[in-house]
């Protein structure tokens, strides 16, 4: 009752805190106009975060090379690593300092552009990037911020938040400010044609979860309600395809956007349960987070249904189906199709209890749920997600 008391104290200031949209930049070979969007927003000389494994798969090339003809200088910063620490944030901000530069391009999937939306605020602020994690703390405009998603899953390009690994304590940590959501996102389909079947269905499914969470939030309004059904719709098509045919230039552009609108959705709504879990299997086992949420999620929506739920049921008879039990059975379909695994390697027995105790810390007075788990539910969700014979 208390964690439903504070998010309904929350709702009205919410709702007053003014969250800006970025451009939407979308259609093939758009990334190649860069330093264009880079004039539009005062930028001289881009300082781009990104990953070396993109790098060297020259997924970067077209894009510097279009800055070169238009006699753009640019750093890069290629140190991001999956689920980046404060070290990794630190280093950029170490590198920016020396650049030069005057904005960002933040190209890759949601670590890197994470990482960027950190660097930027700690570059800012002129904070440590560990005095930083929570909500509008950054207080202040960060410097032009253009994202180049290579995935179509984290929604990082239109939302509010960066997500930081504190590897000491074993836990992932947002920073939450609306003076994070980047200028402009560019969908640019052609750089997504060659992600891996893998990566394509765990990213797909975090942008379905993104879009499902935010529908059910108790934040949700009409307009994300309209961006959250318009994402799950085209995520619940062009996934499929996207998964099984890596070339689909127009599955994969329904997808970005899909993705970008889930984001959308979400930086309103803010996440839930699922979000929760996933986070702390990445934070102790590095979990993927995509397929973190994937294996977690119909556990959630089950959870969910068993409670007669109003809000589910409401979305699940908006999208064509009888009831909660028939779209949650379609979402594990949808599962089964992309080859998702049910149980987590990983995973052990005993931590179970402290994964549990800092889902139900990291979601209590601040996701707006619509039902409340507490740490016993928690940890015999947690355990069906064992490896058989691993209890």
């Amino acid at each position: 009752m208390l964690h439903q008391m504070l998010v309904s104290v929350k709702k009205p200031f919410i709702k007053m805190v003014p969250v800006p949209e970025p451009q939407c930049i979308v259609g093939n070979g758009k990334v190649l106009d860069v330093a264009s969007y880079c004039r539009d927003f005062s930028v001289t000389k881009p300082f781009i975060v990104t990953d070396s494994v993109l790098r060297g798969l020259g997924l970067l090339d077209g894009m510097l090379e279009a800055l070169q003809q238009a006699d753009m200088p640019f750093t890069v910063f290629d140190e991001v690593q999956p689920d980046p620490d404060y070290a990794t944030v630190r280093a950029g901000v170490e590198c920016y300092r020396q650049s030069g530069c005057d904005g960002i391009i933040a190209f890759g999937g949601g670590s890197p552009i994470d990482c960027a939306k950190a660097i930027a605020a700690s570059v800012k602020t002129k904070k440590d990037v560990g005095k930083l994690p929570g909500l509008l703390k950054v207080h202040r405009p960060i410097m032009p911020l253009i994202a180049i998603p290579t995935t179509s899953g984290t929604g990082s390009e239109g939302t509010v938040a960066a997500v930081v690994s504190d590897i000491e304590s074993k836990a992932k940590r947002a920073i939450t400010d609306p003076f994070l959501v980047p200028k402009a996102a560019v969908l640019d389909s052609q750089i997504m044609l060659g992600l891996p079947p893998q990566i394509t269905a765990e990213t797909g499914i975090d942008a379905l979860t993104h879009a499902i969470e935010s529908y059910l939030s108790q934040y949700a309004n009409t307009k994300t309600e309209t961006l959250s059904l318009n994402a799950i719709k085209a995520i619940f098509e062009y996934l499929p395809r996207a998964y099984q045919n890596g070339q689909d230039s127009e599955a994969r552009e329904k997808m970005a956007v899909a993705s970008f609108e889930a984001g959308l959705a979400f930086t309103r709504t803010y996440i839930g349960y699922v979000h929760a879990i996933a986070h702390q299997l990445g934070a102790f086992y590095h979990v993927p987070h995509g397929r973190a949420n994937a294996m977690v999620l119909p556990h959630v929506l089950k959870f969910i249904a068993q409670r007669d739920n109003q809000r589910l049921t409401t979305l699940a008879h908006t999208l064509g189906y009888k009831n909660s039990q028939a779209l949650i059975q379609d979402v594990e379909q949808l599962l089964d199709l992309l080859n998702i695994p049910k149980h987590i390697v990983e995973l052990k027995a005993e931590d179970i209890p402290a994964l549990a105790k800092q889902a139900i810390k990291e979601a209590f007075g601040e996701y707006p749920v619509p039902e409340e788990m507490n740490v016993h539910q928690c940890q015999q969700l947690l355990a069906a997600l064992l490896v058989k014979g691993a209890q």
